[in-house]
């Protein structure tokens, strides 16, 4: 495709050389060859064009102009013939040949870029791209072009700010950016070592293109933020089970543990059936203490549901008690008096500490109660920077733009 867009543009340039010429004078010696030569790139015919244009470039004592010209000729029909080399030499030259008309110097320097880029000589190409671009040139595959060079002669920073401002023009357009361009800004991010943005490119690239690998990848990523709170374990790994990113049987373990050491044994039963159901737990050499910790699961489970009558008609005027015990109703099947109850409890004065822990939680419950439009509204609230944020965010992803 590169190749195609930079003949298409060499091409151009060859159709305009007659009508460049005639103001100029050319010495029949020198515009015979570098005539024939133009003839034949019309035709496509590289190797052939490209020998003509030899002739024209070992013509001794040419004028500017007409060095100029050679330059060019040799240069396009290089490019057709396959010789980056030549090629990328040769237009970088006829770019900066004070001949050269001025409205050909922008399409001779993409041009040249692009050949370089063909070198893999990423750094010319970078440089010439910029000299292509800062003159006005707007042709989108050079652009394409310079932010790709940036990465791959390592310029990571460069093509991290670079990747941004294209994605944010496209979002202000009302465009979609392509999965393209996202990936490289997220992988310039992380190049960089820039864990947060890394994180935030990737978020933006879910949200546009939920797939499975995506959500491994953003939400492993999660942890790895500068100021993560572990006390989010439990709200992350609630995301990863309607995600399906859970990776390997320990991590239904913990999670499964966590919810019991909360006083949540309905939600730990559905995450161990779950363990079960995906061929994670129950088999190997911990098939025991998997089986152990299902059959506590169950027995909680049980003394849950006898405890669940009791204190509805005790409930507790203590902020965060109450909370969780409406939350505890919720995974029961109980969800207007379970969410009424959280509600109440969310309205107590100095009930949390962390109150956009407690979203996480008030908004998982409204979608486990079906109430998709209030859990996405709590979780676009969440603002916390210790990793609340990030996973409210992809809630908002997962709930909006389902894989």
């Amino acid at each position: 495709m590169l190749r195609a867009l930079l003949f298409s543009a060499l091409l151009a340039l060859a159709a305009s050389a007659a009508a460049q010429d005639k103001p100029q004078t050319v010495r029949p010696e020198v515009g015979k060859p570098l005539q024939a030569a133009i003839d034949l790139l019309k035709q496509r015919r590289g190797k052939e064009a490209l020998a003509r244009a030899r002739e024209a470039q070992a013509v001794p004592d040419k004028t500017p102009f007409e060095t100029y010209l050679a330059a060019r000729v040799l240069g396009q029909a290089a490019a057709l013939a396959g010789d980056a080399a030549v090629a990328a030499s040769a237009l970088e030259t006829a770019a900066s040949s004070a001949a050269a008309p001025e409205a050909e110097r922008r399409p001779l320097l993409g041009g040249a870029a692009g050949q370089y880029y063909v070198m893999k000589e990423y750094t010319k190409a970078a440089a010439l791209a910029k000299r292509y671009l800062d003159s006005g040139g707007t042709d989108k595959s050079i652009r394409t072009l310079y932010v790709q060079s940036l990465y791959l002669s390592n310029q990571f920073g460069a093509a991290a700010r670079e990747a941004a401002a294209d994605v944010e023009a496209e979002e202000h357009a009302g465009k979609t950016p392509t999965e393209e361009q996202l990936q490289l800004l997220a992988n310039a991010y992380l190049q960089s070592k820039d864990n947060l943005l890394y994180g935030r490119a990737m978020e933006k690239l879910l949200a546009y293109y939920p797939k499975r690998d995506y959500w491994l990848n953003v939400v492993r990523s999660v942890t790895s933020r500068t100021g993560f709170n572990e006390r989010l374990a439990i709200d992350l790994g609630r995301l990863k089970l309607e995600t399906g990113t859970m990776r390997g049987a320990q991590e239904y373990i913990d999670l499964a543990q966590l919810t019991l050491i909360e006083g949540f044994p309905a939600e730990a039963v559905k995450i161990i059936d779950k363990g079960y159901a995906a061929g994670l737990l129950g088999v190997g050499p911990e098939a025991d203490r998997h089986r152990r910790l299902k059959d506590l699961a169950a027995k909680n489970l049980a003394e849950d549901r006898k405890n669940l009558a009791q204190e509805s008609k005790t409930a507790s005027t203590d902020g965060k008690l109450l909370f969780n015990d409406g939350f505890n109703y919720v995974l029961h099947g109980k969800t207007e008096q379970g969410l009424a109850m959280m509600q109440k409890g969310m309205r107590t004065a100095g009930t949390f500490t962390r109150p956009d822990h407690a979203r996480l939680q008030l908004g998982y419950a409204y979608y486990l109660a079906g109430q998709n439009d209030k859990a996405i509204e709590t979780f676009k609230a969440v603002q916390g920077t210790d990793g609340a944020g990030a996973i409210g965010r992809l809630w908002v992803i997962r709930l909006t733009r389902p894989s």
